[in-house]
């Protein structure tokens, strides 16, 4: 388990760690939520050092946005901009070929824009401890994936996201990172830095955004891709922060 917990370490984020220990790439979705937290804390720590240093909120937020996408390589953000241009030709059946082309079309160049700016605004405005938000937040977004693999039929029968859904586990897969998540959040409450009224709409939100944009996704496209498993991750992240800063 822990050579799978690795190389999903290395496989969904750029930290160069991969030399250092064997992985195994068999059923590594199941951890992408773990990674997320990781994510998130790498993220908290920076938003620490920055506010100590003194960097406005709006600043601190932008490169904070900035540092995310780099410590994914743009992976999710990459699909999340070649869902948009697929869902965007009228003609489904061109839909997957187009999502597939690596040149990016204009609605794609939106979606990003859209999601980047979301979370940078989302950020500035969070007035809850970024500590307990930024992990739980990368978490909600990867375990949404993890159900999206669980739920719904992959469209293609080789790609980058086809490993994940031939070897999937349901309901253990998918169990694992929800019941981390509720662990997380819980531990939060109990040390004082969740509120209960925004653990609560956390944990309501995590689950209403992730399963629903999955749930759309297949409802356009009949099914998933690696590419639709970027844009679930992406847009739960963006959404669910941007919902944060009500509480």
């Amino acid at each position: 388990m822990f050579a799978s917990f690795w190389a999903s370490l290395t496989f969904y984020t750029t930290l160069p760690i991969y030399s250092l220990l064997p992985g195994n790439f068999h059923r590594i979705a199941r951890f992408s939520p773990i990674v997320g937290l990781i994510i998130g804390l790498i993220l908290a720590s920076t938003a620490f050092c920055l506010q100590i240093l003194g960097f406005p909120s709006l600043v601190e937020a932008a490169l904070g946005v900035s540092l995310w996408v780099g410590l994914t390589g743009g992976l999710h953000l990459d699909g999340a901009m070649d869902t948009a241009d697929g869902l965007a030709v009228t003609d489904p059946d061109r839909r997957l070929a187009v999502m597939a082309d690596s040149v990016t079309g204009a609605f794609g160049a939106m979606v990003a824009v859209l999601v980047l700016l979301l979370k940078t605004v989302a950020w500035a405005e969070c007035s809850l401890d970024l500590f307990w938000t930024l992990p739980l937040v990368a978490s909600w977004g990867r375990w949404a994936q993890v159900a999206a693999i669980a739920r719904y039929p992959y469209l293609k029968p080789q790609g980058k996201g086809a490993f994940h859904r031939q070897e999937f586990q349901s309901p253990q897969d998918w169990l694992l990172g929800l019941v981390g998540l509720l662990g997380v959040t819980g531990l939060g409450v109990g040390l004082g830095g969740l509120p209960v009224t925004a653990a609560i709409g956390l944990t309501g939100g995590g689950l209403a955004i992730g399963l629903g944009s999955g749930a759309w996704f297949n409802h356009r496209l009949g099914g998933h891709t690696g590419d639709t498993y970027g844009a679930v991750v992406e847009w739960t992240e963006a959404l669910l922060l941007s919902l944060l800063t009500a509480f």
